[in-house]
């Protein structure tokens, strides 16, 4: 058995793959990252994270959990329909998703292997598969499995996912030189 998965088709979501982005605590490393979307029907993909998952327990019992599994580990694997905001992120329902996180660029390539270069090739609403591997951590106590993010293979277009639209007409007045509104 294996820590490293490389997913079916799932939607990419919360993309930040050719440039890093700052860590959620002060001062920490900026990551590359995305938020992948697994459709609940993938079960093939859903059970080789999982199985990958219990690997990588198996891994941390001597290196990261002093010499037992926590009953309680934290899993980065959710359910889109429990754990998100459906209303304003209607695309998590149905699906599981997964933060997955890199300190190295990961590899990003097109159907037919080839590096994408363009930044606005991979977005959010595009299809894609991705290798990731599971690992255990223990991080100012809290103990886990997390999944690193190694490679994105973009495989469709689809609808982007936006916030909600805003008409600037509706925002704003236009503005005479001097500051004024019309």
């Amino acid at each position: 058995m294996s820590t490293k998965v490389t997913t079916g088709v799932v939607r990419a979501s919360f993309v930040h793959v050719f440039e890093p982005q700052p860590g959620d605590e002060p001062g920490s490393k900026p990551k590359y990252s995305i938020t992948l979307l697994i459709p609940k029907s993938d079960t093939a993909t859903l059970e080789a994270l999982y199985a990958a998952e219990k690997v990588a327990r198996e891994a941390g019992k001597n290196t990261k959990f002093e010499g037992r599994i926590p009953n309680n580990l934290t899993t980065i694997i959710r359910d889109g329909d429990e754990d998100q905001d459906t209303d304003r992120y209607p695309e998590f329902a149905g699906n599981m998703f997964m933060n997955v996180r890199s300190d190295r660029k990961p590899v990003v390539v097109d159907q037919n292997v080839q590096e994408i270069l363009d930044p606005t090739e991979v977005y959010s609403g595009c299809w894609v598969k991705a290798s990731v591997n599971a690992f255990p951590f223990n991080y100012k106590g809290k103990k886990g499995i997390s999944f690193g993010l190694n490679a994105i293979q973009k495989v469709r277009d689809d609808e982007a996912f936006s916030g909600a639209k805003i008409d600037a007409n509706e925002e704003f007045s236009p503005i005479t030189d001097d500051g004024g509104v019309l």
